[in-house]
């Protein structure tokens, strides 16, 4: 896998450029220091947030949860309050819970005049800001955003990697059907496991203190906490009729039958969904072939008719 670092950043940038440089065409942008022109940029420190929203319960998500590999997390582990679990990350010690898509501002509504939706983003979610809190080192596998929504990510405190990947490459990522994450692990890539991952190309970002994220549609994220520490996303809805369709069905159709099919079968619907996403991500490396001009049509025959042989019944 190609991990590009040359990555387009600015320090501030108009409504029009935004939106013709990177909304329209869909393309990563890192904001630096975004933040810093709001009030929150300094007043929204740990403490701060502790005294604000100390007594609110929140919901806690385990990422040691083994039956979370079978479906997307939409339960939560357990509840604290919210003084309780920042305490935990205030230690910059590693921590498994973490918590995200947390609406502060609907318990909190003051806090919303801290940091409104920023100027490039407005529109008709522009009053849905959520927060994500992690402990260091804490990892948030590989995924595509349920609604498909465009996302802009703020960092307000501690240090995050962020790895994004085009939805192009979704195939090459071994997608599980009926959902929008991988099993696959890009600190460590299995490449005898996963071999369509030496196709894939990403790009790597730092987010520090105040930077802000620009996430295209669709766009695989892959984060790492390198500190404790949170942030703030807002949304801004899909430009494609594709994408809006398609997190429409990922929203009302797919994730409630997955968890329907996850709950009657286990591990046998996900044993059968890693086949389906292998046996994609070998016609896409075929693609790829092809289109270097490394297998020609003849050959792309042979390799399909033996890759259907090794999914038939009783093959191990």
């Amino acid at each position: 896998m190609k991990i590009n670092k040359d990555i387009d950043s600015v320090d501030v940038i108009n409504i029009k450029d935004f939106t013709e440089q990177y909304l329209k065409p869909q393309k990563p942008l890192l904001i630096k220091g975004l933040a810093n022109h709001y009030p929150s940029g300094k007043k929204w420190t740990v403490d701060y947030l502790k005294d604000v929203c100390g007594n609110v319960e929140v919901e806690l998500f385990d990422n040691n949860n083994k039956k979370t590999s079978l479906t997307a997390f939409t339960t939560p582990d357990l509840k604290m309050k919210f003084n309780d679990y920042v305490g935990l990350i205030s230690k910059d010690e590693p921590s498994n819970l973490r918590m995200f898509l947390f609406n502060m501002f609907k318990r909190k509504p003051e806090l919303r005049k801290d940091f409104p939706c920023p100027y490039m983003f407005k529109g008709i979610l522009g009053k849905m800001g959520y927060m994500f809190f992690g402990s260091k080192n804490t990892k948030v596998r590989i995924h595509q955003d349920i609604d498909m929504s465009n996302v802009l990510l703020t960092q307000f405190h501690g240090r995050k990697r962020v790895i994004l990947i085009s939805p192009a490459y979704s195939d090459l990522l071994y997608r599980l059907p009926f959902n929008t994450y991988s099993l696959v692990d890009l600190d460590e890539p299995d490449y005898n496991k996963y071999p369509g991952l030496a196709y894939v190309e990403a790009n790597e970002y730092i987010l520090e203190p105040g930077d802000a994220l620009f996430m295209p549609s669709g766009y695989w994220h892959y984060i790492t906490y390198l500190d404790g520490g949170f942030a703030v996303s807002y949304r801004k809805i899909a430009q494609s009729f594709k994408m809006k369709l398609l997190g429409a069905f990922s929203l009302s159709v797919y994730l409630p039958l997955d968890k329907m099919l996850s709950f009657l079968f286990g591990k046998k619907w996900l044993a059968k969904k890693e086949q389906i996403a292998e046996k994609r991500a070998h016609n896409a490396m075929i693609k790829k072939m092809m289109e270097s001009g490394y297998l020609n049509v003849k050959e792309k025959r042979v390799e399909k008719s033996f890759y259907s042989s090794q999914l038939r019944p009783g093959h191990q």
